[in-house]
């Protein structure tokens, strides 16, 4: 970043006087600017939906039903819904329930699509590390407004990590059949990320 130097520090540098009223005036200036960056953050805070705010404060119940499972590995959708309910139990905050009912907000999800590639490779050229991406649709309903909170219908997550000896399948299900430590990884980060997403409204 450039650093800009004041008027009154060029004055004293070339060892001239700074003009009466020139640092007062400087002041009124930088603080007029500020106050217009200040309102221009607040209008676009407010001007995107689903930004800039947090849950309304009277929902304190969650109903989170089972995810949907577009996938082929049958476990996704239940690992990703108990990691999801965990994680907002987590926060301290919320009441979590299975249900869609005698809630204040429900938060449903599909995951659409999970796929493995190789980030990188061993000087045998066999895989060291995977990336593997999730794409899911997720949703919260608030029950007492009747309308959506927050929505996102493709999210992407994306995570890698070291690949195990001998692993080299690119097929989710027989991926983490051979890594059982994986999904509950990746199930546990994607999580946050749908949790931070919601909260922080991101």
């Amino acid at each position: 970043m450039t650093r800009t130097r004041t008027r009154s520090q060029h004055d004293r540098t070339a060892g001239l006087r700074p003009r009466p009223g020139q640092g007062r005036v400087a002041r009124l200036l930088v603080a007029a600017l500020l106050a217009a960056g200040s309102f221009g953050l607040t209008a676009c805070g407010y001007s995107l939906a689903g930004r800039g705010s947090f849950l309304p404060s009277y929902i304190r119940t969650i109903g989170i039903p089972p995810f949907g499972n577009h996938t082929s590995f049958f476990d996704v959708g239940q690992v990703f819904t108990q990691k999801v309910r965990s994680e907002f139990i987590g926060r301290g905050k919320f009441v979590v329930r299975p249900d869609t009912t005698g809630v204040d907000a429900v938060l449903t999800g599909d995951v659409t699509s999970i796929s493995i590639a190789p980030a990188s490779f061993t000087a045998q050229q066999q895989a060291s590390r995977y990336v593997i991406t999730v794409v899911a649709k997720i949703s919260l309903y608030d029950n007492h407004a009747k309308k959506v909170l927050w929505q996102n219908p493709s999210m992407v997550f994306q995570e890698d990590y070291e690949a195990s000896s001998g692993t080299s399948a690119l097929d989710p299900t027989a991926f983490f059949g051979q890594q059982t430590q994986a999904l509950d990884r990746v199930s546990t980060d994607f999580a946050k990320t749908v949790v931070s997403s919601i909260l922080e409204a991101f």
